[in-house]
């Protein structure tokens, strides 16, 4: 499935998805010197709450924890410094604007009057004064390769291949259903046994009873706890992991099913471009939970003891891109959702969705050229399947390559996800890697930010990962404002500290099976973590060239 939501970790991916400790030592880095991974990192402490909330900001050396030296880099690099406004576009689910937590940090178009009826900018959208909402009142869609296999069979490779996948998507859907019910009717037992939904690890140990269905059951949900970690929340995740088992089986892999009727343009007609309305958080502000999450990461308010705390705050603008339904994003939304960021200002573009077909990628393609042409970084998931996306069959759309090799554009950088602890396990087992096509990695896993309505969330996936990226971007273009997005792409790799030089890749075909680490080179083109201390010294350096 696109990776919008699979994000929330699911309570099965939570079963596999158990973290590992890596043993280290802590060294002292010279001032101004850029952060170098130690040889061995010892955890000096289990992380507090308070770090697991902001770990992606700290430092290697300093916390043991390899996040991105962000608390570093403000403190030493740009105290008294002032950095100019930039505008981060996010083109996503759509971003609840009146949260809280993101006061002051939306765009405004100043060019429209508000609720006037009337197009002030003439640029075709009617009082877009905080982005625009491409699908309307859509929420719900079919993947791509059930749009595909819908059509029927033209005699194409695509579809002959839409139709493999969409098989082995189907009766896998089916047997998570299977799982998800299971798991559901244990948490039901045990819920019912303490008599609250609200319960933890130390209160299994409280049950007693001799009756087999419930011993089985604490056994289940103490192995489900162990995996889990301390953010596991049985009521909500099982909830969440049902709403997505449940939603493929109603609408993503549902030939039946039509989300786009709605909306009211055609969406194999490029030049049907004025549709959608400015409702930028959709019909259903809680369906915007993805896109919320994605903008907090980078514009959450620093400081306010609220949430986490954003990467470029407060120097940023978030732009408001509804373009990513709950199901595939069409080309031709993401197409437009580009060239809209990119006409209205935005000098980053965030983007944490992908998908594996592209009937209309030339569309996306020639949006990208338009976005290298005035100056604009696209930073984009590498996508939740633990796949080498090298691989043909595994590409992630949309990418930055015809033939999955050679790059048409030098504007978009592809971001891998890793997890809070440094060693041959901190690549996220969900991450996708590539040694062409995955350009560097960024916290990812258990990350802490806004939600709608005033609410705060932890989620995983490359979708955490790339605005954690897209904030260190952000925080070079306000800072060093004459550097071009290529400069500002090749910062972010070329600074960033290095992975381990053995780690494990993708998940393991066989759960049983210990996975093997590889050279970390194969993980990506730079084997390398965004660091935003290191970033801030080369764009010091580079930007006196």
């Amino acid at each position: 499935m696109s990776h919008k939501k699979p994000l929330k970790l699911s309570a099965f991916a939570l079963l596999v998805l158990a973290g590992c400790s890596a043993s280290m030592q802590a060294q002292k880095s010279a001032p101004k010197q850029p952060i170098v991974a130690p040889l061995a990192v010892v955890k000096k402490a289990p992380v507090s709450e308070n770090e697991l909330k902001r770990w992606s900001h700290l430092d290697l050396v300093k916390d043991s924890i390899p996040g991105m030296s962000v608390d570093r880099a403000l403190t030493e690099l740009l105290q008294g410094k002032k950095g100019q406004k930039v505008i981060v576009g996010i083109v996503d689910s759509g971003v609840d604007i009146e949260h809280e937590d993101l006061q002051g940090m939306i765009w405004t178009n100043t060019k429209e009057i508000p609720g006037n009826g009337i197009d002030d900018d003439k640029n075709g959208f009617i009082d877009d004064i905080h982005g625009w909402n491409f699908l309307g009142n859509a929420v719900n869609e079919n993947l791509e390769m059930t749009r595909i296999v819908k059509k029927g069979d033209d005699g194409s490779a695509q579809y002959k291949e839409a139709l493999a996948q969409y098989t082995e998507k189907y009766e896998e859907a089916l047997k998570d259903k299977e799982q998800v019910d299971f798991l559901l009717e244990v948490h039901n037992t045990i819920k019912k046994e303490l008599n609250k939904t609200d319960y933890k690890l130390e209160d299994l140990s409280k049950i007693t009873s001799t009756d087999p269905k419930v011993a089985r059951s604490k056994a289940v949900m103490t192995q489900v706890f162990t995996n889990a970690g301390s953010t596991f929340d049985p009521e909500a995740d099982f909830g969440e992991y049902k709403e997505q088992v449940y939603d493929q089986l109603n609408y993503n892999l549902n030939k039946e099913f039509d989300g786009r009727k709605i909306v009211g343009d055609n969406p194999e007609d490029i030049k049907d471009n004025h549709y959608g309305n400015n409702i930028v958080f959709g019909p259903d502000k809680e369906k915007a939970l993805h896109g919320t999450h994605v903008a907090g990461i980078i514009a959450q308010i620093r400081g306010n003891n609220l949430g986490g705390d954003g990467v470029a705050s407060p120097n940023v603008e978030i732009l408001t891109v509804r373009a990513v339904p709950d199901g595939d994003e069409y080309d031709k939304d993401i197409a437009l959702a580009i060239r809209y960021a990119v006409d209205n200002g935005a000098k980053v573009i965030n983007g944490s969705f992908g998908k594996s077909f592209s009937p209309h990628k030339q569309w996306v393609y020639d949006a990208i050229k338009y976005a290298a042409k005035k100056d604009v970084l696209i930073v984009h998931a590498a996508g939740n399947d633990g796949y080498n996306i090298d691989e043909t069959k595994n590409i992630n759309y949309p990418n930055d390559s015809e033939d999955n090799v050679k790059e048409f554009a030098d504007n978009v950088i592809t971001i891998g996800a890793i997890n809070k602890e440094y060693g041959e396990n901190v690549i996220a087992g969900f991450s996708n890697f590539g040694k062409i096509n995955v350009d560097v990695f960024a916290p990812g896993e258990e990350i802490y930010a806004t939600v709608p309505n005033n609410k705060y969330k932890y989620l995983q996936g490359t979708s955490m990962a790339s605005p954690n990226a897209a904030g260190v971007a952000a925080l070079i273009r306000s800072y060093y404002p004459k550097l071009k997005a290529s400069q500002v792409k090749k910062i972010l790799m070329d600074s960033g500290v290095a992975l381990p030089a053995k780690v494990v890749l993708g998940k393991s075909e066989n759960p049983a099976e210990k996975p093997v680490a590889v050279s970390s080179v194969e993980s990506s083109k730079t084997a390398k973590m965004v660091n935003a201390y290191n970033a801030l010294l080369m764009a010091e350096k580079m930007s006196k060239k």
